[in-house]
């Protein structure tokens, strides 16, 4: 059986928080479906698309961005952004490994 190290799990149960503190927000959410429905990079439209302000809008991809979950590539004044790959599979697997790890017993407990 391996050994878990205790940073190791640490560093895996921070890492689920920041996904999760992420996605914490309807705005958010909304960002990332459109992202995940354009399956490209986004420049201006994601204003355009949502009825947020655009200091509002930049906010939340800020907080999207450190997390990870997006990545942006500045083109001239404008930044255009996408779902960042590795990091949206890592966090599909620790939010699977996570609710996955409960089981549903035939007994009620509460």
């Amino acid at each position: 059986m391996p050994i878990i190290k205790a940073e190791d799990l640490l560093i895996k149960e921070d890492r689920l928080a920041t996904y999760a503190k992420a996605l914490s927000h309807p705005a958010r959410v909304a960002i990332l479906k459109l992202l995940i429905q354009k399956q490209a990079c986004i420049c201006g439209d994601i204003v355009e698309e949502l009825p947020l302000a655009q200091s509002t809008v930049s906010q939340h991809l800020k907080v999207l961005k450190e997390a990870g979950l997006i990545k942006g590539d500045t083109e001239g004044a404008k930044v255009c952004y996408c779902i960042d790959e590795k990091a949206w599979n890592q966090a599909q697997s620790l939010l699977h490994e996570f609710f996955s790890g409960y089981q549903t017993k035939r007994a009620k407990c509460c």
